[in-house]
């Protein structure tokens, strides 16, 4: 999707559906996700363009793919390098691209990231449950979780549980792009 303000709405409806879908007040959503009710408000009325650690609170607290926030109706869909809706980390090390949106809280997604030269995305700990399935597709990377360093070189992949704290490193002066597929089990 080119267009920012149609995903910035189609992320607001969403979050907005599965908020009343839950029975669930503004007030009881911030203190779930742990973002502002402010801030969720703006989201809902798609008056904000939410950051990906905020679309990740947002997924965690509510244990689902953040996929299902950006989640686009077709039947087919062919997914293009560099054509999707594209969510940027707080820090700009790591622009998350996902292939193919889930409907329905689905329990698959699949994204392809970007990460920048000499930078580093801490993405934290998702939900219990959540499995990272990770493979290098151009460059060179180092993941860390909790504290133990695993090295990545071009195809190489990792499979790891995502509740435990975790981090992508790429200290080449090349972009790393790597595959996640990443599975829910308690949605």
């Amino acid at each position: 999707m080119s267009n920012p303000e149609v995903l910035v709405k189609r992320v607001g409806t969403t979050l907005r559906k599965i908020r009343q879908e839950r029975g669930m007040s503004l007030q009881g959503l911030a203190q779930r996700v742990d973002v502002s009710k402010l801030t969720l408000g703006k989201i809902e009325k798609g008056e904000a363009n939410p950051s990906l650690s905020v679309i990740w609170k947002i997924a965690n607290g509510l244990s689902i793919p953040i996929s299902v926030l950006l989640n686009e109706d077709q039947t087919v869909k062919i997914s293009r390098k560099n054509t999707g809706n594209k969510v940027v980390s707080a820090n700009s090390a790591c622009i998350l691209e996902p292939m193919f949106n889930v409907s329905h809280y689905g329990s698959i997604e699949m994204h392809r990231a970007y990460l920048k030269p000499n930078s580093e995305y801490f993405p934290g700990s998702h939900q219990s449950g959540v499995v990272e399935y990770v493979t290098v597709m151009e460059g060179e990377v180092k993941i860390s979780i909790e504290g133990e360093m695993f090295y990545l070189h071009q195809h190489d992949s990792i499979k790891f549980n995502g509740d435990r704290e975790h981090a992508y490193i790429n200290s080449t002066a090349a972009p790393a792009v790597l595959h996640f597929v990443m599975t829910y089990t308690n949605t």
